[in-house]
């Protein structure tokens, strides 16, 4: 998505999706994050930020096809990352037919084969394991921290020692 001249370019980034029978595994595919402004409501979830050294502008604003439950979601947001996973709570159980209300195909929306299982799938269950281990480390769907992304001195930026 380009906007008139004049004005700065917003990039949209790469989504993936899969999902459970209760939930949505949906991963944001942006590196070197800055001034990230994530919001998850029932029907939809909008993304901007910042990223990369030319500080590109990336910004999306999906409208889910049914609703999801806020409260129970998380995600895991560190200005290190290369993706900003997500696991989203349904608010009913089932399968969807698509992620977004909309049937139109968007070319940056793309399935996640990695994490997908389908109804009768009988290796279902065997693709949750470690799904409690990823979700204590993720974080509740509020305001991202902006103390992660400063530009504060990276462990990567250390003084090293002159070569002889």
């Amino acid at each position: 998505m380009a906007s008139g001249e004049g004005q700065k370019r917003i990039f949209t980034p790469t989504v993936l999706w899969a999902q459970r029978n209760d939930i949505l595994y949906i991963t944001i595919n942006v590196e070197d994050i800055r001034h990230p402004d994530l919001k998850l409501e029932k029907d939809c979830l909008s993304f901007s930020c910042a990223a990369g050294p030319e500080e590109k502008e990336y910004a999306f604003k999906l409208e889910f096809f049914k609703d999801v439950v806020p409260e129970k979601s998380k995600y895991q947001l560190h200005k290190q990352m290369r993706n900003i996973p997500m696991v989203i709570h349904k608010a009913d159980e089932g399968f969807w037919d698509r992620l977004v209300k909309d049937e139109k195909k968007y070319h940056w929306i793309k399935t996640d084969f990695d994490k997908w299982a389908d109804e009768d799938d009988s290796d279902y269950e065997s693709k949750e394991t470690g799904f409690e281990d990823m979700m204590s480390q993720m974080s509740s769907f509020q305001a991202p921290n902006e103390e992660d992304f400063n530009e504060e001195e990276d462990s990567d930026d250390e003084d090293l020692p002159d070569l002889e």
